[in-house]
């Protein structure tokens, strides 16, 4: 069994493309809220979406965060729906997405199908090609960050999960001892971590990262994650080549879209667990 937590550093990403994606965020938050209202929306299902909860205003239990979502592959796609304002939003998110997280997810990814004995190139193009969503989260100060937090415990639906975090907040469960590990923060370095659909992929030898976030009474902390998976309605499954008569298959195949029809149904806020509903019994 294996965790992947890894912190990206000394990379040749440009600092400049991360400091200019985390501030477009900070900028975009301390706008008026009129300018977010045509991006709110219930409906897990739409392109981009704007809220103060997993589906604002529908959880039972509601978190201290603003966010807002949108897809980001193929980039000419989406963007265009992005936020206009402010001004440099789609020009300094556009260049994250392109330059920084889409090129390292294919990268990581033949990391890791190397490391299992798939190959570097074992579903590299399906990733290439596959559903990007850029979660952008602000977390502002909370009077009483001891009695609440900005997420609840989950794990994502993704393969992978990058993260940009202006300063600490993000917590890892370690299965080792059921303790939470707070993820340090160094300035220009990138967050790694394992989702549902890696899990999967790899018959359970790599283990979906439980994580939350946490708050402070101080400041507001940004947060961008980029959740990457294969096509909308692409089943990721097992792969054959890790899977006998001593190690049977031990997941259900599921895509994108299942996610968010789970997603849809159920309250992730109150525990439900996209990945249970995928192991077999």
């Amino acid at each position: 069994m294996r965790k992947l937590f890894p912190i990206v550093i000394n990379h040749v990403i440009s600092e400049s493309i991360l400091d200019g994606a985390l501030s477009a965020a900070f900028d975009f938050f301390e706008l008026p809220t009129e300018g977010e209202e045509k991006f709110i929306w219930n409906d897990v299902y739409k392109p981009i979406r704007y809220g103060t909860s997993l589906k604002d205003g529908e959880d039972k239990v509601q978190f201290w965060r603003v966010f807002i979502k949108h897809h980001a592959n193929p980039l000419n796609d989406w963007i265009e729906l992005w936020p206009e304002n402010p001004q440099e939003y789609r020009e300094k998110k556009g260049k994250y997405a392109k330059e920084v997280v889409q090129k390292l997810a294919i990268k990581i990814m033949g990391m890791i199908t190397q490391g299992q004995g798939l190959g570097p190139r074992y579903l590299s193009q399906n990733v290439k090609d596959g559903m990007i969503v850029i979660a952008v989260n602000c977390y502002p100060p909370c009077p009483q960050p001891g009695l609440a937090l900005g997420l609840p415990p989950h794990s994502d639906y993704s393969i992978h999960t990058i993260t940009l975090q202006s300063s600490v907040g993000l917590e890892i469960l370690d299965t080792q001892d059921n303790e939470w590990r707070a993820v340090q923060d160094l300035h220009g370095t990138l967050q790694v971590h394992v989702g549902d659909h890696l899990e999967v992929l790899s018959s359970g030898l790599y283990k979906s990262v439980v994580h939350r976030v946490t708050l402070n009474s101080h400041k507001t902390r940004i947060s961008i994650s980029s959740l990457h998976s294969l096509g909308m309605d692409e089943k990721m499954m097992t792969a054959e080549e890790l899977v006998d008569d001593e190690r049977p298959k031990r997941y259900k195949e599921s895509s994108f879209s299942d996610f968010l029809k789970f997603l849809h149904e159920n309250d992730i806020g109150q525990g439900s667990s996209f990945l249970m509903t995928l192991k077999k019994n």
